[in-house]
């Protein structure tokens, strides 16, 4: 392929990501009016099937995984590397609180986590890459994933429903409301952290307030677990090593009467690492001590303690290659690299369990609005996001299926 068509090449296919804009944004929006909940995202599954019908695509298989996934596939013209690509389609069980037109007609649940434009931004480029499908190599494979938001989540089912089979690479991507629009977000190591929880019931012995030594005070026992449990991340592991345990609830008494003492307290929480290491230590610790903290005071603990997704590690070199192609594309603002040690990098995300199987990169695409000056976070009920970020999330997966399996080398 000689550089004249390869400029062409780039030059039609970032253009249409032009042209599919507008209906880009009204799919967006008609999936954040319908939002559904994760495992329950069956009329959302029936929605995306028929955008891919329409556009032609007929290798489409349904319900993969433990819900409602879809896997579909737009072969080349010749055979090349096959390329996965990555949207999530369930919601958030939150109560919306923006004043959009479209905001969700489900009360309690909302898109607040972006997986709408997620969804929407993959439809586009799979309308755009099967009109195209006589001009590339290779096979590219569209993963709509359900329930990201709920444990176990859908992705490690579709993986073992063959979802990646003969996948080569895969890449995915996730809105950041904390970057304007035209910026491009990524890291070169880990993305995303590993997100367990717990919960530990606290068994104790209540009586009356006025004869504490006849009782075993859960809430004093509670107390000290929680505060116990700090020493694990500022003495048990390495400073250099990132580790979050938070206690996100306790409930003790029930708010009976002020002077009862509470026979038992509920504690629960998460606890958030990148090294396997760090992980298996945390863990190990926090039953240790939880269990000498309940013998010292003649009560009982129960832990259910839970391994959520894994550590999401990004393949260096693949992360490397597609941004500077990115850059080549000069249709980006800003292109920045976020370290391990940011807030966003320790939330969970089962993107991590594909990344255990095939090489592949998870990017972030800003969707803050460029004339705003702050805006809210993930997981809020009044977040929004600027639709022309979805323009640019399509540009992102665009450039990378040029070099990937168009044969684009400058």
């Amino acid at each position: 392929m000689n550089v004249e068509t390869i400029i062409k090449q780039r030059t039609d296919w970032l253009y249409q990501a032009k042209v599919v804009e507008e209906d880009v944004i009204k799919i967006r929006r008609h999936l954040h009016q319908y939002p559904e909940l994760s495992f329950q995202e069956e009329k959302t599954s029936d929605f995306v099937y028929q955008q891919l019908r329409s556009y032609g695509i007929t290798d489409i298989q349904r319900n993969v995984g433990n819900g409602y996934g879809i896997v579909a596939k737009i072969h080349g013209h010749n055979e090349g590397p096959v390329i996965a690509l990555r949207a999530d389609m369930d919601a958030l069980p939150i109560t919306e609180e923006t004043q959009l037109d479209f905001k969700s007609i489900h009360n309690g649940v909302m898109h607040a986590c972006g997986h709408d434009a997620h969804t929407a931004m993959l439809l586009g480029v799979a309308r755009i890459m099967n009109r195209f499908r006589f001009d590339f190599s290779g096979t590219i494979v569209f993963i709509f994933q359900n329930a990201e938001e709920s444990q176990p989540g859908g992705a490690k089912s579709m993986i073992e429903d063959g979802a990646l089979d003969d996948v080569d690479s895969i890449y995915g991507l996730h809105v950041v409301p904390e970057h304007c629009v035209g910026s491009v977000g990524y890291s070169l190591d880990y993305g995303s952290a590993s997100s367990d929880t717990f919960e530990i019931k606290i068994q104790g012995r209540g009586g009356h307030g006025a004869k504490p030594h006849q009782s075993l005070d859960s809430v004093i026992i509670a107390s000290e677990i929680i505060t116990t449990l700090q020493s694990i991340v500022s003495r048990y592991v390495d400073p250099i090593h990132p580790a979050v345990l938070t206690f996100a609830s306790v409930n003790a008494g029930g708010g009976v009467a002020i002077n009862i003492i509470a026979d038992q307290a509920v504690i629960s929480g998460t606890v958030r690492t990148f090294s396997e290491e760090i992980r298996q230590v945390v863990k190990r610790k926090f039953h240790q001590m939880i269990n000498a903290i309940a013998n010292m005071h003649d009560s009982t603990a129960n832990i259910f303690y839970r391994d959520g997704y894994p550590a999401l590690l990004n393949t260096k070199e693949l992360v490397e290659r597609a941004i500077e192609q990115v850059q080549q594309t000069q249709l980006f603002d800003n292109i920045v690299e976020i370290g391990p040690m940011t807030g966003a990098a320790m939330i969970g995300e089962d993107f991590a369990y594909y990344l255990k199987e095939v090489p592949g990169a998870f990017l972030n695409i800003g969707v803050k609005g460029i004339d705003k000056e702050e805006s809210y976070p993930l997981h809020h009920p009044k977040f929004e996001l600027d639709e022309q970020g979805l323009l640019k999330g399509i540009e992102v997966y665009l450039t990378i299926l040029m070099h990937q399996l168009g044969g684009v080398d400058i």
